[in-house]
C-alpha cells in the first residue's frame, strides 16, 4: 500500500545508525578497517555521518518527500554499505543493542566533538553502544516548533514500542524491550523534554544552560524529540534502530503524519498529554514494547492496538496508510525485540547454550538488517 499524504505533506529524512559485527565471531569490531571508512567515505558523502564509536556507521537520507522514494534511498544504502563492509568480513548489524559486545573494548571515534564527549561523561558515554533512529520532519518557518513538539509528545511512546530492539545487554536478559532508552536515560537532557510553552522559552533555556557551562550549544539538548539546532525540523529521537526497512518507513511516517497533522492545529491534544501519564507511558514502552498498555489523562488503560487506532482517528487526513497498516502489522507479529527474544528462547529450547542462542539472534538480526539488499 502506498502512502496517501496530501501532496503538501512536509519533506522528511531519516538517519539510521548501524553497528559493524564480524561475519564470524559474531561480535562487534571495535576497530573496523581504516581502508572500509576511506570506501564509505567516498561511497556515501555526505550521507555518511560519524559515530560515538569507530564500529558505528551512520547513514543519512537527503530531504524525501514520499515513502517509495525513501524505501528506494534506504535500500540503497544498505546495500552498498553491506557490499563494502563484507569485503572486511564485516557485515552490517540494524537493531538497537548488541546481544553480547563488550562495551568496554569499544574506541571512541577520533573527533574533537567525541574526544570532548568522552572527556565530559566518561563511562555514560562509553557505555552508549547503541543505536537509534532518527527521523526529521520539516515545519514550516511561521509555526512554533516548539508547540508542535509538545502536541506530538503524547504519542511518541507507541513509536518507541513499535521500533523496541534492544532487549540483550552484556549477554543477558535485560526485561526491557528496549534497554537503550534505559542507556539513554543515564545522559543529562536525553530523555523528555523541559515543559517550555514555545520557541521563545526554549531560547532563554539554552542561553541559560550556555551561559552557566552546563552546555556547549542548543545541539547538547538530547531530548527524544527535539527542534533541530540545524535544520528547520523537529528531530524523533525515541525510537531504536529498525533491523527491517518496512519498520523503519512505519515509523518515519506515522511521525511524519503527526507532525504534519499538529503543525496544522492549534490544539493541544488532551489524550496522553500530562507529564506524568507520560512519563508512565513511556516506561511501559521501554518495557514491554508492543504489549504495553497505554494510560490516557483519565487513567483509562489502553491496549496498543487500540491507542494506534486513536491515533490514527486523530490527526485524520495526515494519516499515511501504509504506515498504520505496517504498524498494525508489527502489533500483530511483535517488534525486532520480541523476534529476538522469541529466537533465543528456541534456541534454548532446542539444547543450546546461551552463547550460542545470542549468536543465532546476531545473524537474525544481521539477515534482517540487509533483506532485500542482494548481499551474499
Amino acid at each position: 500500500m502506498r502512502a496517501t499524504l496530501p501532496p503538501c505533506a512536509p519533506g522528511f529524512g531519516i538517519e539510521e545508525e548501524f553497528l559493524l559485527v564480524d561475519r564470524t565471531s559474531r561480535d562487534v569490531c571495535a576497530e573496523p578497517p581504516r581502508e572500509l571508512i576511506e570506501a564509505l567515505r567516498q561511497a556515501f558523502g555526505p550521507g555518511l555521518a560519524e559515530e560515538m564509536f569507530r564500529s558505528q556507521i551512520e547513514l543519512v537520507t537527503p530531504v524525501l518527500h514520499d515513502a517509495d522514494a525513501a524505501r528506494d534511498c534506504l535500500l540503497l544504502g544498505r546495500r552498498r554499505l553491506a557490499e563494502l563492509a563484507a569485503g572486511f568480513g564485516l557485515a552490517p548489524y540494524g537493531a538497537a543493542s548488541h546481544p553480547f559486545a563488550d562495551w568496554r573494548r569499544q574506541l571512541a571515534t577520533d573527533s574533537p566533538h567525541y574526544r570532548r564527549l568522552f572527556d565530559d561523561y566518561r563511562d555514560v558515554a562509553q557505555r552508549s553502544l547503541v543505536s537509534g533512529l532518527h527521523v526529521h520532519v520539516g515545519v514550516a518557518p511561521e509555526i512554533d516548533r516548539v508547540q508542535v513538539m509538545n502536541r506530538v509528545l503524547p504519542w511518541l511512546p507507541l513509536l518507541l514500542a513499535l521500533s523496541a530492539s534492544s532487549p540483550f545487554w552484556e549477554g543477558r536478559r535485560t526485561g526491557l524491550l528496549s534497554y537503550r532508552r534505559t542507556l539513554c536515560g543515564e545522559w543529562p537532557r536525553m530523555c523528555i523534554p523541559e515543559p517550555l510553552a514555545d520557541a521563545a522559552a526554549l531560547a532563554g533555556y539554552v542561553e541559560r544552560l550556555t551561559a552557566c557551562g552546563a552546555i556547549r550549544k542548543a545541539g547538547d539538548l538530547w531530548w527524544f524529540i527535539r527542534p533541530s539546532a540545524r535544520f528547520p525540523t523537529l528531530e524523533l529521537r525515541i525510537a531504536d534502530a529498525c533491523p527491517r526497512v518496512d519498520d523503519v518507513l512505519c515509523i518515519a511516517g506515522l511521525f511524519r503524519g503527526l507532525v504534519a497533522w499538529a503543525s496544522e492545529t492549534g490544539d493541544t491534544p488532551a489524550d496522553g498529554a500530562g507529564r506524568i501519564w507520560l512519563e508512565e507511558n513511556y516506561w511501559r514502552a521501554r518495557r514491554l514494547g508492543c504489549t504495553a498498555r497505554f494510560l490516557d489523562t483519565g487513567g483509562e488503560e489502553w491496549a496498543a492496538g487500540d491507542w494506534l487506532e486513536r491515533l490514527s482517528e486523530r490527526i485524520g487526513p495526515w494519516r499515511d496508510e501504509a504506515a498504520f497498516e505496517q504498524a498494525r502489522r508489527i502489533l500483530r507479529d511483535g517488534s525486532s525485540g520480541e523476534r529476538q527474544l522469541a529466537h533465543y528462547e528456541q534456541a534454548i529450547g532446542a539444547g543450546l547454550d546461551p552463547r550460542q542462542a545470542l549468536a543465532g539472534v546476531v545473524d537474525q538480526v544481521l539477515k534482517e538488517t540487509s533483506a532485500a539488499c542482494d548481499t551474499p
